[in-house]
């Protein structure tokens, strides 16, 4: 489903590539600690939108088109 992803590598710049090649919402490179200002959410059908950080705030918008004439 691509929700999280975890890459072990002493190639930093290695585990970087494959990370970004992953589809996946959220990837951990040598188990860093959890971040709350990073996004996380996941690809496809494993859930919708992003939670944390300034991504959430957004679940609660909606954009509005409002169009007309003057009087």
């Amino acid at each position: 489903y691509g929700l999280a992803a975890y890459v072990q590598s002493g190639d930093i710049d290695h585990a970087r590539k494959i990370a970004g090649r992953l589809r996946a919402g959220q990837v951990s490179i040598n188990y860093p600690e959890w971040d709350t200002f990073a996004p996380f959410g996941g690809y496809k059908q494993s859930g919708n939108g992003r939670e944390y950080a300034d991504w959430a705030i957004h679940d609660f918008l909606e954009i509005k088109g409002i169009i007309g004439y003057g009087a």
